[in-house]
Order: C-alpha cells, then structure tokens, then sequence
C-alpha cells in the first residue's frame, strides 16, 4: 500500500539527536518544506535538557568560553551558507591576525611552525632550512620529496588508501612525520597516524601526488595560482567563529525548528522498528517512562554505536557495520589566567605536542589570542587537550587527578604559575570517531545497507568528515534525499 499518495496527512519525520547535525537536518527538511509547500511534521529527539550535543558555550560576564568546537573551517561552504541563510553573517568574526600561527613543541620548549608549512607540506624553503624542529638531515629529507616518484602499485594497501604515517614517511621522512605532521594532525584528529585514513581524512595530498607527482611541486604551483587569481575578496580567514560563541549557531537553529517543528528534550531513542505497513515506530524514554511513535521517515544523527544499537532490531547487519566505527575520547580544560601569572608570551593561537614529547597533553588552544572577547584585559584564556587515540588511559584519572596533571605539564612548559581565575575540565567521552584504513570502503557499505531501508537517513560526523562544516553537510544532504524519496 502507498502512503505517500495521501496529501492529506502530513508526512511524520522524526530526527533523532540534537547535536549540529540534527538540528541541520531537521532545519533543512522544515526549508524544503516551505519552498515546495509540503505539510511535514518534524519532531526532533534531545537526550540532553539542551541541543547542541558538544558544541556549547558559557557566558561569564568577563569571558566566554566554548566547551567543544570554538571555531569552523570556511574553505568548506556549508557552515557559511547555513549562517547566511540563518541570518547570522553579522555574528561572525575571523582570526586575530596578530597572533597568527601555531607552535610544536622541541625538547620541551615551544618552536613556531614554519612560515609557509601547511600541515604535511612546505612551500617556502627558507623557513624550512631555519627550523629547529628538524635536524639537518630531517630537513635534507624532506627536500627529498621534490624528487621521489610518485607511488605506482598500491601492493597490501586498500586500494589508493594508505595510512598517514605511511604517506608521510613515504614522502618526507620518519623525522618529518615524528617532529611536525603527527602532531598538528593529532590536534584535528586527536588520531593514531599509523592507522588514519589519508582517502578519508586528508585526500588532497593524495590528489596532490597523483597530479604533480611531487607535493613540495603541487604546492607552490598553487601558490602561484593563488597570487595571480584575483583576490576573492573573502571576508573570513581560514577559520571564522562566532562573536557570542558557537552556541550562537545551534541555539538559533534549535529556535528556527522549535517555530515549526517539535524538540523533545530529555528524551532518549531506546528502540526503532520497521513498522508494519511502513515507517517506523520510534521508542523513546524520559524518567524511566517509556512510549512510541509512529513516523513515516527517520533521520539518524546519534554516534555510529548509538545508531547501531537502535536499528539493531530492524537491521541487524546495518548495526554490525555501524560498530565497527571506533571512537576516541578527549577531556578539554578551560582555564582563564593573569598573563602576569605566564612567562611564555604565547604569541600564536596555540601549541601541539608530539607523541615523541612524553607529555600528558597534546595540544594547548590559546583560545582569546585567536579570537577577541574570549577573557577579560590582562588575562587569557587557554584550552588544554588530553588523552584522544594515542592516550587514552589517562582519561582513567579522576577530575581532580587530570587537574593537577594539567597544571603540572602547563607550569613545565608555558610556565603557568599561580591559580587560574576560572577553569573547569570538560569531558567529552567517545566523541571523536576515528577514520582508520578502509573507513571510506566501511561507509560506502553502511551506505548501501541503509538504502535498502525506506525513508531512514544516516548522518553525522562518522561518515564523511569531522568538522561543523562537514556536519551540516552531511545533515542537508540526509534532509534532501529523504524529502525527494517521500515527495515521490
């Protein structure tokens, strides 16, 4: 029997999490709505008494902090034109020129990036030969890649995928990989490089070999191209954020659908089933209390192990792939601080810590020296990073116990002193899924066993990308495959 011939009844499309991927999807969905004159009706599923899943923020009356993502990549257009389309292009503000740059950490002392080095590639040579982040044959190494071959038989790797680390010392060197590239790309993707997925993570420098040969080459011929293009004229940096923090965004998506759809905070989806005459009947819990729902289509945003779990009952092999996404978990402390109180200048967005350190933290975020407003004059604001793939046993720590580590790696190194005016430790457990060799062969799977099931949507940060950008997108394209399946 077609359901869908029925004008009559609005079509019943449940969402299920409240993270940015949700709240996209159930705002783009209530978008297509308006502009083709459908009657949905969209009820977005919250376990939290809040949406915005990790992205929040708190307002202090002299700073403001995020206590998850701080900031989104523009070179990515959907978080732009999301904002645009939300009216908040005016909310946003871009990178603090002054301090422009990271730091990687050198027997103990933090050393600038090198002018030029964009995350595995350099494209100024002097920098390069000053560095004191690479012995003189690190660096005789990496000048080396202008002249090796590019890589012909892809003999025990998945196809044209290989694994970061393999890349990197394929092209560049095990120093290069150990003192620069494991560290900045550890600070993205708080992952093991001899596992990381180049196909699923960083493809362009795969392209980049296959294109030019050399990516020492393919970077400076796109410098080349960059200098004599026009200038676009972009408004943002790399890197854009919002005045008030990132909750300016989730909050004003969940306002957006709470005008015309239905967010159900504190209610948790235990259970979906495949209905009997079609559409799914959706199992939700609050207080111990339990009901279910009948909806015609289904939007899942939660973690892979989360969707597993509740299509479990209706698709059994769709949830054993879905467990297969492993994940990492991060605690991030938020600490405000006299700078009186730091001997290090802390002139640069921030510092990340190689593997090879020894250290208990893996990136420190100098959070107000990126953006302005984030802690009050004569202070700053810092965001400290623990555990992810290549730690996580230190995640065992108690709060108090990851306090005091915290404090005494950040005394050794920044030469924090005193007690912080404000800071709180944030944990966020299994939030990180980990693109591991094969990834990209393990979702186009996932992909096709969805598929096979009517009206049920995946999204989220466990497929195809990691950042708010790739959230959003991930979440429009769910919301637009299913309203063209049920429009038809």
């Amino acid at each position: 029997m077609n359901h869908s011939t029925s004008s009559s009844q609005p079509k019943r499309i449940a969402v299920v999490g409240g993270g940015i991927t949700g709240l996209s999807a159930a705002h783009r969905l209530l978008e297509l709505a308006d502009q083709y004159n459908q009657s949905i009706e969209v009820t977005l599923f919250e376990s939290q008494s809040e949406a915005g899943g990790w992205i929040g923020t708190i307002n202090q009356t002299d700073y403001l902090i995020d206590t998850g993502a701080d900031m989104f990549i523009t070179n990515k257009p959907a978080a732009l034109e999301l904002c645009q389309r939300l009216g908040l292009e005016d909310q946003l503000i871009s990178t603090n020129q002054q301090y422009r740059g990271a730091m990687i950490l050198k027997d103990g002392q933090p050393v600038p990036v090198p002018l030029g080095f964009e995350l595995m590639t350099p494209s100024r040579i002097g920098p390069m030969l000053k560095t004191p982040l690479l012995s003189l044959w690190g660096k005789f190494r990496m000048g080396l890649e202008y002249f090796i071959p590019r890589r012909h038989s892809a003999t025990g790797l998945d196809q044209d995928d290989e694994s970061l680390a393999h890349f990197v010392k394929r092209r560049f060197g095990q120093e290069a990989l150990t003192r620069l590239i494991q560290p900045l790309v550890a600070g993205i993707y708080t992952s093991d490089p001899e596992k990381l997925s180049l196909r699923a993570t960083l493809p362009r420098f795969l392209d980049m070999e296959r294109d030019q040969r050399s990516l020492i080459k393919a970077i400076r011929k796109q410098k080349r191209a960059a200098k004599s293009a026009d200038a676009t004229g972009a408004r943002y940096g790399l890197f854009a954020a919002f005045r008030g923090g990132m909750q300016t965004l989730t909050r004003t998506l969940a306002d957006r659908v709470s005008e015309r759809g239905t967010i159900l905070y504190e209610q948790r989806v235990t259970k979906i089933n495949a209905s009997a005459q079609s559409g799914y009947e959706v199992t939700s819990e609050t207080d111990g209390d339990s009901q279910t729902q009948h909806f015609d289509a289904v939007i899942l945003t939660t973690a892979a192990p989360l969707s597993a779990k509740m299509t479990a009952t209706f698709a059994p092999d769709l949830a054993g792939l879905l467990e297969q996404i492993e994940y990492a978990s991060t605690a991030i402390m938020v600490s405000v601080h006299r700078l009186e109180d730091i001997t290090h200048p802390l002139n640069a967005f921030g510092l990340v810590i190689p593997a090879a350190e020894k250290r208990k933290i893996f990136a420190v975020a100098f959070a107000s020296r990126k953006f302005p407003g984030r802690a009050p004059e004569g202070c700053v604001q810092l965001r400290t990073f623990v555990g992810g793939a290549m730690q996580p046993e230190l995640l065992e720590n108690s709060d108090a116990e990851l306090t005091t580590i915290i404090g005494n790696e950040l005394a050794d190194i920044l030469g924090v002193t005193g007690e912080p005016l404000y800071s709180k430790l944030l944990r966020h457990n299994q939030s990180m899924p980990q693109y591991h060799l094969g990834h990209l062969q393990l979702v186009e799977q996932i992909e096709q066993l969805a598929a096979k099931h009517p009206a049920l949507e995946l999204a989220g940060n466990a497929y195809r990308g990691v950042g708010i950008p790739d959230c959003i997108h991930s979440a429009e394209q769910a919301a637009e495959r299913l309203f063209t399946s049920l429009k038809s």
